[in-house]
């Protein structure tokens, strides 16, 4: 089974994803929070960083854009290809509000002929490899086989399947009947995304598919930094590889980011996740979220590191 990182703004950065690597072993691929191209033909400096090529040496890392406006698309296509990038994903996917109104991500979907023209344009610029991920429509997974029919009509090397519509976000469960749907028309490799928090929901997906050879994990990957070892039989989760992985990432925070808040707000942000992990959380875990100063942030890590690590442990989103 190929496993792949999935991205999550603010999170999975180029710090995170060598930290992740370091202490728990690769990813076979990780993809990049979005870039997203747009009229001044420039990367942002936090987007040019998290794909420069030193900054993820040794590593499988495939970008991912986010736009609707084909030109721009290119442009960033042929920066990335010259940067040694031999596949780039495209986000037909995201289900932020304020991203569906300007008709990116998911709202991309709204429309399947400007979503074909998009594809045509892209795809026919274009030489390298070009992936999508995607979810099964706006309002109900009865629109995605006019999408997936538009997939199929372009030399795709991958379709990533986030199995919940744009009104879903990540509430419910997965639409696994409309992903089997899917799967039985789709002519290119295809890839799952949703809700494989634990070991125990990725064998049941595997019980349920047994013929899909790709999965993208996620929040469970990220709330459990060693799920794709254990997935795989390797090794149990243990508190000494989750500390030096945690201030690994810390680190590199604190070098590369300037002032104690916004290397309190990433942490924070990994703890709102990682917390799952240990026995009786809720009290550190309310201390990290109240720190205002490094040192205090630093003393409640100390205390939740002093609690067990719970067994089978995994991300648990609120219903």
């Amino acid at each position: 089974m190929q496993l792949s990182f999935a991205p999550l703004e603010g999170i999975t950065g180029y710090r995170f994803r060598n930290a992740h690597a370091r202490w728990f072993g690769a990813a076979d691929r990780y993809f990049t929070p979005f870039l997203t191209p747009n009229q001044t033909y420039k990367f942002t400096s936090r987007e040019k960083n998290d794909v420069l090529p030193e900054n993820n040496t040794g590593l499988t890392v495939i970008p991912q854009l986010l736009t609707n406006n084909a030109e721009h698309c290119l442009w960033a296509l042929d920066v990335l290809k010259k940067q040694g990038y031999d596949e780039v994903n495209l986000n037909f996917g995201c289900p932020s509000g304020t991203v569906v109104v300007k008709g990116k991500g998911a709202g991309m979907l709204a429309d399947p002929d400007t979503l074909d023209r998009f594809l045509d344009a892209v795809c026919t610029g274009f030489p390298g490899k070009i992936s999508v991920k995607t979810r099964l429509g706006l309002q109900s997974s009865d629109e995605f086989p006019r999408i997936l029919d538009i997939y199929n009509r372009y030399p795709l090397s991958e379709v990533i399947i986030h199995a919940r519509v744009q009104k879903d976000f990540y509430t419910g469960k997965p639409d696994w009947d409309a992903f089997r749907q899917a799967l039985a028309v789709c002519r290119h490799p295809v890839c799952y995304n949703g809700d494989l928090f634990t070991v125990a929901d990725y064998q049941r997906f595997c019980q349920a598919f047994p013929d899909v050879q790709r999965v993208m994990l996620g929040r469970g990957w990220i709330a459990n930094p060693d799920l794709g070892n254990q997935i795989r039989g390797k090794a149990m989760l243990d508190k000494t590889r989750l500390r030096g992985f945690h201030d690994e990432l810390y680190a590199a925070y604190r070098e590369g980011l300037s002032g104690e808040t916004p290397v309190l707000f990433k942490m924070k942000e990994l703890w709102f996740y990682q917390h799952w992990l240990f026995t009786d959380s809720d009290r550190p875990l309310k201390k990290i979220r109240k720190a205002k100063r490094l040192r205090d942030y630093e003393a409640a890590v100390d205390e939740m590191f002093g609690h067990a690590l719970l067994p089978e442990a995994g991300y648990q989103p609120v219903r």
